[in-house]
């Protein structure tokens, strides 16, 4: 099964830093033209099917794939956000105020921090192992889209990249990146990650490479 996997586009909560989860924010006006970009930039795939977190900013932004594909989109809730609980609707200076020893954690060995009232990261993970198994067993020979979330994407690259939880944050996810693996059940081989070029122009990408190639100036 070829996937393309996909984070949804951007929210107002995504540029103030708010522990998002379960709650449900919608696509802001920039996320709504991220999402028509990354449904341009897939026009011309072969598409089987489309999937999408329970929540609007990921069923919106799968909505402007599958427009171009003539799919309806699917809803699967093992592909939903991460709960994070008590964490939710809070900044991240109002998490780092309030569970100082819980943030520092997150932030140090994100495998082993409990937030009260929400998910771990192993629970998230084998969630979503889970709900890609079962999208094996119905599209073994087939390309399908999953829309997700920045936290869950993650998760669900390193199990593809065989790494545990705790290289969590050496995986980035943009808004309206895509990413695309080759899974078999017996393994899997990734072939893109973090693409975001449907969002930039050519002098943009050209200007970020001279950083990287020069990081000193």
């Amino acid at each position: 099964m070829r996937v393309i996997l996909v984070r949804h586009g951007q929210t107002d909560w995504n540029e103030s830093g708010v522990f998002r989860g379960r709650i449900d924010v919608g696509l802001n006006q920039n996320g709504i033209k991220q999402a028509e970009l990354v449904g341009e930039a897939l026009k011309q795939v072969a598409v089987d099917a489309i999937y999408s977190s329970p929540l609007s900013r990921a069923k919106n932004t799968a909505a402007a794939i599958a427009m171009q594909h003539d799919r309806e989109v699917r809803i699967n809730k093992a592909f939903n956000d991460m709960n994070f609980g008590d964490w939710q609707g809070l900044t991240r200076p109002d998490v780092e105020k309030q569970y100082p020893d819980q943030f520092q954690v997150w932030l140090t060995a994100p495998q082993k921090t409990k937030i009260p009232r929400g998910e771990t990261l192993a629970q998230v993970r084998r969630r979503l192992l889970s709900g890609l198994a079962s999208l094996h067993n119905l599209y073994p020979e087939d390309t399908v889209v999953i829309v997700s979330h920045g936290l869950t994407n993650k998760v669900l690259l390193c199990a593809m990249l065989g790494l545990y939880n705790e290289h969590f944050w050496k995986v980035k996810q943009d808004n309206a990146a895509i990413n695309v693996f080759k899974y078999t059940g017996q393994g899997s081989k990734v072939f893109l990650m973090n693409d975001t070029t449907h969002l930039r122009s050519v002098g943009e990408i050209v200007e970020e490479m001279k950083e990287i190639e020069n990081p000193i100036g």
